[in-house]
């Protein structure tokens, strides 16, 4: 089993340790682009219009941009640290096992391709639905080489957002992850996306999915794994629908 995930636009910094090294990285293969981006991105990062064309939030932009530009030189640290925010406040990958974890996770980034955790890089903001002037939309950069790079033999539970799934499709066996709300309304049950409560839970599900030594080879497999933790959850095709009460 292969869990992908999305980044967090909210990452943690180093006070100090080495820098990147780009040929420690997992998926070697996908240096030359990792190299490529390090450069557009620090070139984009020093003009006028930057916060502009990454799309950063004018209360983020200057410290954002600041890392991009020191990409080189700052301290890296695991990604299993990196990356914060809900999803990965709910896998807390501090209470798996690291290898195993690491095995089992990759986690897709517009500045890196695609990483393991315990791959150590800087922080910096960079998303893969952006376009770079003179260059194109990240994930269009990113796809022909994470076609090549990535071949996972098994099941894959994909637990990425649009963006990140548009710069390499999972082959079969695969099955994206959904959250729905079901609420009874008028005797009826209906179901409403949920985007907060959703990466929660697709941080959850993936903990516990490792903590317990699931395997799933098949969709069906999955299912039953899911269910035996607790979660109310069905088959929709190639979805996991994964539902919480209202």
């Amino acid at each position: 089993m292969h869990i992908l995930l999305p980044p967090s636009e909210k990452k943690a910094v180093a006070q100090d340790g080495p820098p990147l090294d780009p040929a420690a990285l997992s998926f070697p293969e996908l240096r030359p682009v990792r190299e490529r981006m390090l450069e557009t991105l620090a070139e984009v990062s020093r003009r006028a219009d930057a916060a502009e064309v990454l799309g950063l939030p004018a209360g983020q932009a200057a410290e954002a941009l600041a890392r991009n530009r020191a990409l080189r030189e700052a301290p890296a640290l695991p990604a299993a640290e990196l990356y914060t925010g809900v999803l990965y406040d709910n896998l807390a990958v501090g209470e798996l096992d690291l290898a195993r974890a690491a095995e089992q996770i990759v986690i897709f980034s517009g500045l890196w391709g695609a990483l393991r955790l315990t791959d150590r890089v800087p922080p910096y903001r960079l998303a893969m639905g952006v376009t770079l002037p003179g260059e194109g939309r990240v994930s269009a950069l990113w796809r022909p080489a994470l076609k090549e790079a990535l071949r996972p033999d098994g099941l894959v539970v994909d637990m990425r957002s649009g963006p990140y799934m548009a710069a390499w499709r999972a082959p079969r066996p695969a099955v994206a992850v959904r959250v729905f709300r079901e609420r009874i309304l008028d005797g009826a049950p209906q179901r409403t996306v949920v985007s907060h409560m959703a990466k929660a839970t697709r941080g959850r599900v993936a903990h516990d999915l490792i903590k317990a030594g699931a395997s799933p080879e098949t969709p069906e497999e999955l299912l039953k794994a899911v269910t035996d933790l607790g979660y109310a959850a069905e088959l929709d095709g190639a979805h996991l629908d994964v539902i919480l009460p209202g």
